[in-house]
């Protein structure tokens, strides 16, 4: 009798009672493997930020992965870049899809407030594309023509039109690489869109817009194709050939002979490996890859054989 209810049976109790707690506590709290609260990298629903002049591609790459994973649902919030930083304080939001990587400053404030490691790589290179009105007698311009077009000080009276004023990844890139100090002329027109941007310029014979080259560059899109018929697109002279001007293609956009290139950028904050990095890989891997390249940008972790273009006059 003593043996039987001795010390050691009251040890396996107490231990078998911990144990089923712990069991049922995982299991109320959804952090167990197996729980249904918690996404996979193939199942659940996410939300991530996204610059809007990615919006197409973006589109595509959603559609693409949410037909191969059907339980999988990422929710996209289209906004202007800095916004899409502003996020990183934001726990619901997984991932951002920006044009640069997050600087030390802003990844000691995701690992200090969200207490995870960021994880971002460059999966694309975009390009700004000028476009014209159809009725435009000039589409070749130099860097220094555009310089001039933005500041008010060229030989004809063109109206810059921008996604926005303020905080588009867009107008950060053309003060950064362009203005380099200078200021934006007074006659520089702000649309709400990228689509507004091919409106007002369809519209305008005057007007001169920069977009993401990922809503206007792919003649195979339908969408696109119905742009083309309302907007042209300007060729800028070669970053290393003078004299010669070029389309933002693929091959000119990867080997950064367009003058006007910037990066496609995602950044996971998400503490497990869940739906974030699952559509994170799926972006680097070859699907996505190839995803990017059909949207005519130029798709970075994957040799997917881009040719640069030779221009007739080399």
């Amino acid at each position: 009798m003593n043996s039987f209810f001795g010390a050691s049976y009251f040890e396996y109790t107490r231990r078998f009672i911990y144990a089923m707690g712990l069991f049922i506590c995982l299991g109320g709290c959804g952090t167990g493997p197996g729980s249904k609260n918690q996404d996979t990298r193939t199942e659940g629903t996410i939300n991530i930020s996204s610059d809007e002049t990615f919006k197409p591609v973006i589109d595509s790459q959603i559609k693409v992965f949410e037909a191969l994973y059907p339980d999988a649902h990422i929710i996209v919030h289209y906004k202007p870049e800095a916004d899409c930083f502003r996020d990183f304080g934001v726990d619901s939001i997984r991932m951002v899809i920006v044009t640069r990587k997050a600087t030390p400053q802003e990844q000691s404030f995701i690992i200090d407030s969200m207490r995870v490691g960021p994880e971002q790589m460059i999966v694309a290179r975009d390009a700004i594309a000028i476009i014209l009105n159809k009725e435009a007698k000039d589409s070749l311009y130099t860097v220094n023509d555009i310089r001039e077009i933005l500041t008010g000080r060229f030989k004809k009276n063109l109206i810059p039109v921008f996604d926005g004023l303020r905080a588009t990844s867009t107008v950060r890139f053309i003060v950064d690489s362009i203005l380099k100090g200078d200021t934006l002329t007074p006659k520089t027109v702000a649309g709400k869109t990228s689509e507004e941007v091919l409106d007002y310029v369809a519209k305008n014979p005057d007007a001169i817009g920069f977009i993401g080259v990922n809503w206007i560059g792919n003649p195979e899109d339908s969408t696109q194709l119905s742009f083309l018929t309302k907007v042209k697109i300007a060729n800028l002279e070669s970053a290393d050939v003078p004299g010669a001007f070029i389309p933002p293609v693929p091959g000119t956009i990867y080997t950064l002979r367009y003058p006007l290139v910037r990066d496609l950028v995602y950044i996971v904050k998400e503490k497990h490996n869940g739906l974030a990095h699952g559509f994170a890989s799926f972006l680097s891997g070859e699907r996505g890859q190839l995803i990017f390249k059909r949207a005519y940008l130029a798709p970075m972790q994957k040799d997917l054989r881009i040719r640069p273009v030779k221009l007739r006059d080399e």
